[in-house]
């Protein structure tokens, strides 16, 4: 799936932000302090750590990746602790993963391998688990690379995938989430469907036991942090943009931006004679029968995408051709037509006819800070004001409305399937500490220090059964740069509290690709649903790891992973401590050792 823009967002480890540099922003220490114990309980999780592990600084250990974002002050990093536990080594590399990392290099065609495996799965998942739960462990799926159909139909490096798939269930992992691309199925020619190579995907999971998230992808690949790879929107919906180029998302300067076709025209039968919301329910129809035999069996759920990046989100930080970077605030994106002539009818309908000319024009730049834009600004600014509660209600329910037509359609599609149905929130942290929380209300989340812009988003979710997926899980408030005021722990607490009331289920993602185990740990923390003011019931009820590729399969991450899958499968309601559970999952690794061979044989032919 295409990442969210949080994949950017380095870690720099050890660098906290101090209580004076929140007081000399002007806002309140009481709610902007951004320290980890502000959000975390005292771990209750009955995974107890046997001694104290203390930093190896000369071990090898994996560093959290240097942030390339804008920072005032950075503090060196610190290399995190490797676990006691080591599996032998052969030239960096053990050999038995060698052949899934080295496959990555390579196109070679695999004849498939015979492969079994009788590795029990978490509560097939969880079936009758909700968010109140008790403690039955947390099923780990793992993204599948973006391009793995290639654009004639294939997939793409196949010997590599099926060597990945079988390494991937020898450390029992659930499952795959796979992007499955508008542009590529249906994109030469509306109500034309070609399934090829992702026929051959679900198969091959089908055949390793892994279960799947398919992703109904109705965005663009290409132009967001992360997107290894470029798959525009069909061919035929991106000439009818070309014709009217108001069915694109527009910011205030006329830029308009193909990534997602606008909101603003979900009604409007502009695509052929279809709406856009037409288009995805009979992409996910389609979908449906062609793969009916998969359904409620190896794919268990349908995460349905709702703007770019696959999120329910306005394309407000576009970094394609340098508009935006990191932690700028972004920039409103409803200056098209339609979405002109709405905010048009919702302020005559308000009694102020003269709010509905145009979105906020003093709501600075995609790079500019809160503070430079007199609409964000703490004091005065006109987000706080009744004007801004106008233009901020309206825009935040267009975003609201949109969800409920297209998962109207998916509940519709998907009913007596035996799917789960999700949504994927996008997790924007940067400027959570100030007032205004401009980030979040230029992506359409009314968010401020005054208002809870989440609820309304899982009571949305929770109205049609469907899962809240939410991303950077393993981040830590103090690895962030001091000066964006980021406090991505303060905005995973909040939106989880914010399921917990609405009774939603909440899954969640990593947003960058992490394999020590300081970000591990985070997980499993923000995993237990463990949080003050939470009712200290449940369980996340799946957890996506980002992503496959020839890091993971490299001898200490690999172990760590393994390590990660088994305590979150325990869950929180497990006895054991931490380094049994590691010891358990360094002898998991040795023994499936075999399996994966198997794979390294028939990849050598």
């Amino acid at each position: 799936m295409a990442l969210n823009i949080t994949h950017q967002i380095a870690t720099l480890a050890g660098t906290t932000i101090p209580a004076e540099s929140v007081a000399g922003s002007g806002e309140s220490p009481a709610t902007t302090t951004v320290s980890a114990s502000a959000v975390w309980k005292s771990p209750a999780t009955s995974h107890h750590r046997c001694r104290i592990q203390k930093p190896d600084f000369a071990d090898g250990g994996v560093s959290p990746p240097v942030s390339p974002c804008r920072s005032r002050q950075l503090s060196p990093c610190r290399s995190p602790p490797l676990s006691p536990c080591r599996s032998p080594v052969l030239g960096g590399i053990r050999a038995d993963l060698s052949v899934a990392c080295q496959a990555f290099a390579t196109e070679m065609e695999l004849a498939p391998a015979a492969f079994a495996d009788d590795i029990p799965s978490v509560g097939e998942y969880k079936e009758v688990r909700g968010a109140h739960d008790k403690g039955n462990g947390v099923p780990v799926y793992v993204m599948m690379p973006l391009d793995s159909v290639t654009m004639n139909h294939t997939v793409n490096r196949k010997k590599a995938i099926n060597a990945s798939l079988q390494a991937l269930k020898s450390a029992g992992v659930e499952g795959i989430m796979m992007d499955v691309w508008w542009g590529l199925v249906e994109g030469d020619a509306p109500g034309a469907y070609n399934w090829g190579g992702y026929n051959e995907l679900m198969e091959m999971a089908k055949k390793h036991g892994l279960k799947v998230q398919a992703v109904m992808s109705f965005h663009q690949c290409g132009g967001n942090v992360g997107d290894s790879c470029t798959i525009p929107l069909p061919k035929w919906v991106v000439e009818e943009i070309d014709k009217d180029q108001d069915l694109a998302y527009t910011d205030q300067w006329g830029r308009r931006n193909y990534e997602y076709v606008s909101l603003g025209c979900d009604t409007i039968p502009a695509l052929k004679g279809r709406t856009p919301v037409q288009c995805y329910a009979d992409f996910m129809r389609a979908f449906r029968d062609n793969f009916s035999h998969y359904l409620g069996d190896t794919i268990v759920e349908i995460q349905v995408g709702m703007g770019p990046a696959g999120e329910l989100r306005y394309p407000s930080y576009p970094e394609q051709n340098g508009t935006w970077s990191f932690p700028g605030i972004g920039a409103f994106q409803c200056f098209d037509k339609y979405m002109i002539s709405s905010l048009k009818a919702a302020a005559e309908a308000a009694g102020k006819p003269e709010w509905g000319s145009t979105g906020p024009t003093d709501a600075g730049h995609y790079n500019n800070w809160p503070e430079d834009a007199p609409f964000f600004k703490k004091e005065g600014g006109g987000w706080n004001s009744p004007y801004g509660e106008f233009f901020l209600t309206w825009y935040s329910k267009l975003l609201l409305d949109h969800g409920e037509r297209i998962l109207t359609s998916a509940k519709s599609v998907f009913e007596n399937t035996g799917v789960k149905i999700s949504v994927k929130v996008a997790g924007i942290h940067w400027h959570y500490g100030t007032r205004s929380h401009a980030p979040e209300l230029t992506a359409g989340y009314y968010n401020t220090r005054f208002r809870d812009g989440y609820l309304p988003i899982a009571q949305m979710l929770a109205r049609h059964g469907a899962i809240f997926n939410f991303t950077c899980i393993e981040m830590r408030d103090h690895e962030q740069p001091q000066d964006a005021f980021c406090a991505p722990e303060k905005l995973v607490r909040q939106v989880a509290l914010a399921t917990q009331k609405a009774q939603v289920p909440l899954a969640g993602e990593n947003a960058l690709p992490r394999y020590d185990d300081y970000a591990h740990e985070q997980i499993l923390q923000a995993a237990s649903m463990n949080f003050d003011g939470s009712n200290g019931e449940g369980e996340m009820c799946a957890f996506t790891y980002l992503r496959m590729n020839p890091h993971l399969f490299q001898a200490d991450n690999w172990r760590r992973f393994v390590a990660f899958v088994k305590k979150m499968k325990e869950g929180k309601g497990s006895n054991k401590c931490w380094e049994q559970v590691e010891r358990e999952a360094e002898h998991f690794v040795h023994v499936t050792e075999p399996l994966v061979q198997e794979a390294a044989v028939a990849l050598m032919h």
